[in-house]
């Protein structure tokens, strides 16, 4: 991976984070942990669109799916914190 994929990955992992926190509690969780959620919401969002058959295509098609895995994430975070 080259230095501007990685920089392109971990631009998509902050949108998505942002995002998702947005969608989720209302707000951020601050530049670095909307990129952690984010990232590791991508890889979560991958596995459960391979799943499904479903493909993400370009820039917009990959903030989407890291979207959704990092709205997973957010919500299994939350029924384990309730547990």
């Amino acid at each position: 991976m080259d230095l501007m994929s990685l920089l392109v990955f971990l631009l998509i992992g902050a949108v998505a984070g942002w995002l998702a926190g947005t969608l989720k509690r209302g707000g951020g969780f601050g530049f670095f942990g909307n990129m952690v959620i984010g990232v590791t919401g991508a890889f979560i969002g991958g596995f459960v669109f391979n799943l499904l058959g479903i493909a993400a295509v370009g820039f917009i098609g990959s903030v989407i799916m890291a979207t959704v895995g990092a709205l997973l994430l957010l919500y299994i975070g939350s029924v384990i914190r309730r547990a």
